[in-house]
């Protein structure tokens, strides 16, 4: 078997238990809960501090006006405020409030309980490995947009 061959084998292994952990979570949101796109949003400003529009946009791979409505919605909720960028006045840049982090950290909480159930059936060993694993998933989710063949992308 080639590198490429492999490398792809072991994408679409991992893909697919990432994928459906990522439903699985998902399900666990309470019927209430923000949507995914403000969940997005608030969870794009805890991680990297204040931003404006087209930075959180940019991270999530969308396009600016798709989120007009979600950083109003935001904003008249009290979980985001919006001031005037100290680099160009016409830009805008949007903040974390203590509403929002508190609502990030309560839908946070329902999935980290089941979570947390979910991991006392894995030996201690399985369950470090996964946090291991949790790790080297946020650095893939950090890396460019590569091209070229698997062999090519991989790091020494």
């Amino acid at each position: 078997m080639t590198d490429d061959a492999e490398g792809l084998l072991a994408a679409a292994g991992i893909r697919r238990g990432v994928t459906r952990l990522a439903q699985r979570l998902r399900a666990e949101r309470p019927q209430e809960a923000l949507s995914t796109n403000k969940i997005g949003v608030l969870s794009h400003l805890s991680c990297y501090g204040p931003s404006t529009p087209g930075e959180i946009a940019a991270a999530q791979r969308q396009h600016p006006q798709s989120l007009t409505r979600v950083f109003a919605e935001l904003q008249l909720g009290g979980l985001v405020a919006r001031s005037r960028s100290e680099r160009d006045g016409r830009e805008s840049v949007l903040s974390l409030t203590q509403a929002g982090q508190d609502a990030l950290a309560d839908d946070m909480a329902e999935r980290d309980t089941w979570l947390a159930g979910a991991l006392c059936g894995l030996s201690p060993a399985e369950v470090g490995l996964l946090e291991l694993a949790a790790g080297l998933l946020e650095r893939l989710a950090d890396q460019p947009r590569a091209g070229g063949s698997v062999a090519e992308n991989r790091t020494a």
